[in-house]
């Protein structure tokens, strides 16, 4: 039986759901490396366009554990105008994976790791967020603790799709995101 959040999000979802397994591994030493590779590759591809290129997610966190997968946040003028960039994505092998206003998130790999790129304007509220969490789990070791304990928690059941992990996991966030004067969205 689908409930009205996995509605909401398939509609969103380019490919519709993907069941998922949620699996972290400890920190690996090689991401910060890999989203180099990533944000170069990304650089050179959008050029100009690519107003802000930012490692972010738990992968971007030294010692947390994560989904060995690369986040990254990539500041654009307009994400909904895809005609300005999408094309030369794609054709550097990026795969469309949802479309909503204002953000577009794509999949790729690099290094043999997953790589999500989320396209955002370069001020949007969303980016804001993502830097401050990141940059908070970065300076604060409990926070860190805290939000590894909770993602322990969720690992290891099937979720009907990734999105509902990242549901999931949102209280805590907007935890830490409060202690780190980051208004609630």
């Amino acid at each position: 039986m689908t409930t009205s959040r996995e509605r909401e999000i398939e509609q969103v979802l380019v490919h519709g759901l993907c069941p998922f397994v949620v699996e972290l591994t400890e920190a690996d030493p090689a991401w910060p490396d890999a989203y180099a590779e990533v944000a170069a590759r990304l650089r050179e591809v959008l050029g100009r366009r690519a107003h802000r290129v930012e490692h972010i997610g738990s992968t971007a966190v030294p010692g947390l554990v994560a989904k060995p997968v690369i986040d990254v946040v990539v500041g654009l003028d307009d994400p909904d105008d895809e005609p300005a960039y999408l094309p030369d994505l794609t054709a550097d092998g990026w795969d469309l994976r949802v479309r909503e206003p204002g953000h577009r998130c794509l999949r790729g790999a690099v290094c043999d790791l997953a790589v999500n790129l989320h396209c955002y304007a370069d001020d949007s509220r969303e980016t804001v967020r993502y830097l401050a969490l990141r940059d908070r789990l970065r300076a604060h070791p409990d926070e860190r603790a805290r939000y590894a304990a909770h993602k322990r928690s969720l690992a290891g059941r099937e979720w009907a799709d990734m999105n509902l992990y990242a549901d999931a996991k949102g209280p805590v966030i907007e935890e830490i995101l409060a202690r780190a004067g980051v208004p609630p969205r």
